[in-house]
């Protein structure tokens, strides 16, 4: 058994947070034990990020600063890289720079006692390679930094979309779905535990598919788990968003009513240059089609800003999407080219610098406006809050998220993280809502307000 402690940096997304319960797991079976800061292991892993450059500048950085730390400890201290970066940096930051002893992908996880050993063995341990069956469905997650409250569950890994801009299927491999019973059973025991909230995950989770069931069937099965859980999932594609899902999140009390929906671009020959196969007008009709059915729906987005050969016209028409639609929360980026992506080698990334900047404020701008407006809209309403904790400005106030995924802080009073409150809205900005708490209450006694659609 090996006794050593081990610290793990997590940049990216959340399944990159789930990646690193799935490491957490692996090594706590071989005795070793998770810490909370690098200069306490012996063990470091940074589990790395390909989607945007500032993620990877910020890896790097990281890697020279474990470095000398390595350097203090008289080298006795192993570094590794796990993720995203794994394949595409290998060489430079152990044969280069040598920066790390392991780099291990994605699928590559189960084999890190074996690279361990191989570096205690003084020899430098790689493994990249992809896999087309590796779902982890049989590794009990182990949450180590989460609130106790809501976590992250990965249903599927890999894609098979091959986005233009997108490097996913480059280091996450084709698509594969985990069992769904194991996926049950995952939520079975967080219920058992006592988290209230959990967030299924897959780089595209309408094509889950486990040979019975579709994602709109599980979605239906993990509403059944527990009344008292409520459910959310990140990400779909709009090309084939079941409508099914949408009937089951409009009759299922603890399906939340917010849908992340990534749009990337407002117009049509971008979209299609990124190869989205779908139009701004098909994108449009799924929108309404959502909130026909599911009356007070939020929805979320991803947007590409000064992507290849964008024009301002072009440009013009991602801001008229975005307010047209009037997303309650969006995640924007300005284009940053990928290594092995398509966009790298057909197009070139021919939108200056400074000319991306100024999109992107611009797109923030007006953002940030119509979530303020909407935001606006809420004062007065009521909503079940789910308390995630305490406020980050003062411990007398606490912050929770509703159903629909707003961010509401409120007085303390006697309720505690974990708590289901009952909360009307007195104010807001335009990234958090303010409320006054009148009771403790739940999913099942909750009763929503109508709104108006």
């Amino acid at each position: 058994m090996d006794q050593r402690n081990f610290y793990i940096e997590t940049y990216g997304c959340q399944m990159n947070v789930s990646d690193t319960e799935i490491v957490n797991s692996i090594l706590m079976e071989e005795g070793m034990q998770p810490v909370n800061e690098p200069d306490e292991a012996e063990v470091i892993f940074v589990n790395t990020c390909s989607i945007r450059e500032n993620a990877e500048e910020r890896v790097w950085n990281r890697l020279k600063e474990f470095k000398a730390l390595k350097r203090e400890k008289d080298g006795r201290l192993t570094v590794g890289v796990l993720g995203c970066m794994a394949e595409r940096i290998r060489e430079q930051i152990m044969e280069k720079e040598e920066l790390v002893d392991l780099v291990v992908g994605p699928d590559a996880y189960r084999d890190l006692p074996k690279l361990l050993a191989d570096v205690d063995d003084g020899r430098k341990a790689v493994n990249v390679l992809l896999s087309l069956e590796e779902t982890y469905a049989d590794v009990k997650p182990v949450r180590t930094n989460d609130n106790g409250v809501s976590a992250f569950v990965t249903i599927m890994r890999g894609c098979d979309n091959m986005c233009a801009f997108c490097v996913v299927p480059f280091t996450r491999g084709r698509e594969r779905s985990r069992p769904a019973e194991s996926i049950l059973d995952e939520l079975q025991r967080l219920s058992d535990q006592g988290y209230k909230e959990v967030t299924l995950l897959g780089q595209n989770v309408n094509s889950y598919d486990d040979g019975e069931h579709s994602f709109a069937d599980l979605m239906y099965k993990a509403s059944q788990v527990d009344p008292e859980m409520r459910i959310r999932f990140s990400s779909p594609h709009p090309k084939d968003f079941p409508e099914e899902l949408l009937q089951s999140i409009s009759e299922q009390p603890n399906l939340c009513n917010y849908i992340h929906i990534p749009a990337q671009s407002g117009n049509n020959a971008v979209l299609e240059r990124m190869r989205r196969p779908y139009t701004r007008e098909q994108y449009l009709d799924l929108v309404e089609k959502m909130r026909k059915i599911i009356p007070g729906v939020t929805l979320s987005t991803d947007i590409i800003t000064g992507f290849c050969d964008e024009t301002e016209e072009e440009h013009r028409d991602t801001l008229s999407l975005m307010a047209e639609v009037k997303y309650d929360l969006a995640y924007m980026f300005a284009y940053s080219e990928r290594g092995r992506t398509l966009a790298q080698r057909k197009y070139e990334d021919n939108v200056p610098e400074e000319v991306k900047k100024r999109r992107l404020s611009e797109i923030i701008e007006q953002q940030m406006n119509i979530q303020e407006e909407l935001n606006k809209k809420e004062i007065g309403r009521r909503h079940l809050v789910l308390v995630e904790g305490t406020s980050k400005r003062s411990d007398e106030q606490l912050r929770g998220r509703t159903d629909t995924n707003k961010m509401v802080v409120f007085d303390r009073r006697d309720y505690e993280k974990g708590d289901y409150v009952e909360v009307t809205i007195t104010d807001c900005t335009s990234a958090t809502l303010m409320g006054d708490p009148i009771r403790k209450s739940s999913i099942a006694e909750f009763e929503a307000e109508p709104v108006a659609v």
